[in-house]
């Protein structure tokens, strides 16, 4: 997962970090692992069954060295026994149990088992906030001493390091000078769908201000169909939005440095990577009040109701217009990403690692 969006962050922040004291051996698709600049200083072990799948439990366990401590950086952990002296389990969310509702049979019976089986087997259980915290007690009875806070990490000089020539990418996506910028999975929690109808209510008092989406339109047909069809069929709200599709770090830096605002209004996030990010390239945060985001965002976002797409048009005006509280927002966010350096972060890594060994 390390080419995924909020695990795949945790994991290339992580490991570097992870270098600088312990001797390592990853799990995974070896050619993947290799593209990364400390693929030299790692064991790798080739590992490509899919994710989820009875492959990956059968045979991963065989896969597993001896070893001093097993980290699963998700809760899909090998069931069967390793040869580990200790197990350490990264939960970032119990969404699946959460909002169990909105899963399909299958996804809620392997969902609960394994989320069971992850932070029962561990010896140790590590989670990116104090709300997906008390989320773990909430649903599972474990001893809260087990359960370690972990904020992420960040290396906030990759978001400074970046140049300014915005004129490539603004090219590139057709971009106005106005936007808002929305960076997320294309899943219905992360609420798309109450951001697209609050931009239809701000395009009938302006125009010329455009939603760029960082993301896969033809992701929306399956994973978002409500806010498929809100686009398919309103042709003013589809033709200003614009998906960019897969782009890389330097692109999403500078698309967070020229943004109007970020717009974050998800229902239900373990902590919420795309504030923080924005704030280390002084972009304002419009962030929702629920689950973690409060807890990651501190006195830096302006917040929203998620559930109410009039509060969130009224934001999204107010800080078209307000450059005073655009000013305010980059300031505190400045001061507020101090929290998840990556010297704390690793800290905290080792402080929890070296308690099991």
């Amino acid at each position: 997962m390390i080419y995924n969006s909020g695990i795949g962050t945790y994991l290339q922040n992580m490991i570097p970090n992870l270098l600088k004291n312990y001797e390592l051996i990853l799990l995974g698709k070896e050619k993947e692992i290799k593209s990364f600049p400390w693929a030299d200083k790692v064991q790798i072990i080739n590992f490509d069954n899919p994710i989820y799948s009875f492959l990956e439990q059968l045979i991963m366990p065989f896969k597993i060295p001896g070893c001093s401590i097993f980290l699963s950086p998700h809760y899909n952990v090998p069931i069967l026994p390793v040869r580990a002296d200790k197990r350490l389990v990264i939960v970032h969310d119990v969404y699946h149990l959460a909002f169990n509702n909105k899963l399909t049979f299958f996804q809620r019976l392997y969902s609960k088992l394994m989320i069971y089986s992850a932070v029962h087997i561990s010896d140790k259980i590590i989670t990116s906030s104090r709300f997906s915290k008390s989320e773990i007690l909430k649903y599972e009875c474990v001893d809260e001493s087990k359960v370690s806070v972990v904020y992420f990490g960040f290396d906030f000089k990759e978001f400074s390091s970046h140049g300014d020539d915005f004129n490539s990418v603004k090219n590139k996506y057709n971009l106005p000078d106005e936007y808002f910028l929305f960076v997320s999975n294309i899943k219905p929690h992360k609420n798309l769908y109450n951001l697209l109808s609050s931009l239809q209510i701000i395009l009938q008092k302006r125009s010329g201000i455009k939603l760029i989406v960082v993301g896969e339109y033809k992701k929306l047909i399956t994973a978002d169909k409500e806010s498929f069809g809100l686009l398919d069929r309103n042709s003013l709200l589809n033709d200003n939005t614009i998906f960019t599709g897969y782009i890389n770090k330097e692109e999403l830096v500078l698309l967070y440095k020229n943004a109007r605002a970020l717009v974050f209004p998800s229902f239900y996030e373990g902590f919420g990577i795309p504030p923080v990010e924005a704030m280390a390239c002084r972009c304002p945060v419009i962030s929702s009040n629920a689950a973690s985001l409060p807890e990651a965002c501190g006195n830096a976002a302006l917040f929203i109701d998620p559930h109410n797409i009039n509060d969130i048009a009224e934001k999204m005006l107010k800080i078209l217009l307000d450059n005073n509280l655009r000013d305010e927002l980059i300031k505190n966010g400045e001061e507020n990403i101090k929290r998840f350096s990556n010297e704390i972060f690793s800290n905290n890594l080792n402080k929890t690692l070296n308690s099991l060994i």
